[in-house]
């Protein structure tokens, strides 16, 4: 077992059943959460790849998801355009055709939509513009009449030309109004990315400006250099916040801010076992506690959570009522032979949980767009 996740069996984030269990690869004994599937955006001529998206509610009812629609290839650097879908029911239906949102303006494409009612009550809209290896930047446009029409867009960074990643549906704001964007700058080399750091950016004034946090995470507790990649965060409470981080050491890795975001912690390896993945941390609105997707792992050896490509089979839901120190009633949602399922945006439509992500069926590939739900009470079972 990986010397960091072993450790990570004496912290504080332990899933459902004790850590000394989780050690013993023991059969996954999930029960499985019914979902339903609303919407399914396959690869079909001249569109070889749907990827990632987010949900925002109107405010006369209607559901928007925003995802990326490629038209060049199916490769992370092929062109792609933003196109949308709406739904007039709670999200148990969805629009036949795409609206193209945003053009390709990168010299790449663009992509990993983040949608946002900012306390103002306009629609921010984030999401990356890939022009090149070293150019990958998140801009922002904001629309003032309900996503009809949107603003020129404006770079979030300015202070340093990079390769940033932001996933989508990762961009939150926190109950005082700062924005918060968790990113992965990953330095180019030669030709090629090289192991990430994580950076939160934030803004006081919705947007307009940015700043660094003073932390920029890139080493353990030990000082060991590891290659964090794609952050997720989540408010927990005033000023508390909390982070969850990819890596390749088969299980993720938490951070802690306790001043919104100003600092984090020392990230720690955690028993959420699984593969090369981003996890989704959100709150549930009913209740206040947290949600947790990720692909679990923890009943297979080490080396099939380090395998590449990785195997992000099955997709499994806990809560967790304490911060995120324990997770509980975790369930299967998804998880069919053969296929993978990955980058989630999560919106609370009424009683249901909607779900925007990843469903593919080709090993590494990410060709599949798919909308879910479930019922919140389904997660307390």
């Amino acid at each position: 077992m990986n010397i960091a996740c072993l450790i990570a069996l004496n912290l504080a984030f332990v899933l459902g059943s004790s850590a000394a269990d989780n050690a013993t690869n023991a059969p996954l004994l999930h029960p499985r959460l019914e979902i339903e599937r609303h919407l399914t955006l396959a690869p079909s001529k001249g569109n070889p790849r749907n990827s990632e998206g987010d949900f925002i509610r109107l405010k006369d009812g209607r559901w928007l998801f925003i995802y990326t629609h490629f038209t060049g290839g199916a490769a992370d650097h092929a062109s792609a355009v933003l196109a949308s879908r709406e739904s007039t029911d709670e999200g148990q239906t969805w629009s036949k055709e795409d609206k193209v949102v945003v053009s390709n303006e990168g010299g790449f494409n663009v992509m990993s939509v983040s949608l946002l009612r900012l306390h103002s009550g306009e629609i921010a809209l984030f999401y990356l513009r890939k022009n090149s290896l070293i150019d990958c930047r998140p801009v922002l446009r904001i629309s003032r009449d309900e996503a009809r029409t949107w603003s020129e867009p404006t770079e979030c960074i300015k202070d340093e030309i990079g390769y940033y990643i932001l996933n989508n549906s990762r961009v939150i704001q926190l109950k005082g109004g700062r924005l918060v964007m968790p990113v992965a700058l990953h330095p180019n080399r030669d030709g090629k990315l090289h192991d990430g750091k994580i950076i939160c950016y934030l803004s006081d004034d919705s947007g307009k400006t940015w700043r660094r946090s003073r932390s920029i995470l890139d080493q353990d507790g030990q000082g060991t250099r590891i290659n964090f990649m794609e952050p997720g965060v989540v408010e927990v409470k005033k000023k508390q916040l909390l982070m969850t981080i990819r890596t390749k050491l088969g299980c993720q890795y938490f951070s802690e801010s306790k001043d919104n975001g100003e600092t984090w912690s020392t990230p720690v390896a955690s028993n959420i076992f699984g593969p090369e993945a981003p996890a989704t941390l959100a709150k549930i609105p009913a209740t206040g506690d947290l949600l947790l997707l990720w692909n679990d792992l923890r009943d297979k050896p080490e080396g099939f959570r380090r395998a590449q490509p990785p195997v992000r089979n099955p997709l499994v839901a806990a809560i967790s009522k304490d911060g995120g120190r324990t997770w509980t009633k975790d369930k299967i949602l998804e998880n069919e032979p053969g296929h993978g399922y990955c980058y989630i945006a999560v919106a609370f439509a009424g009683d249901r949980v909607l779900l925007g992500y990843c469903a593919h069926k080709s090993g590494w590939g990410l060709e599949t767009t798919q909308i879910s739900s479930f019922k919140v009470k389904d997660l307390y079972r």
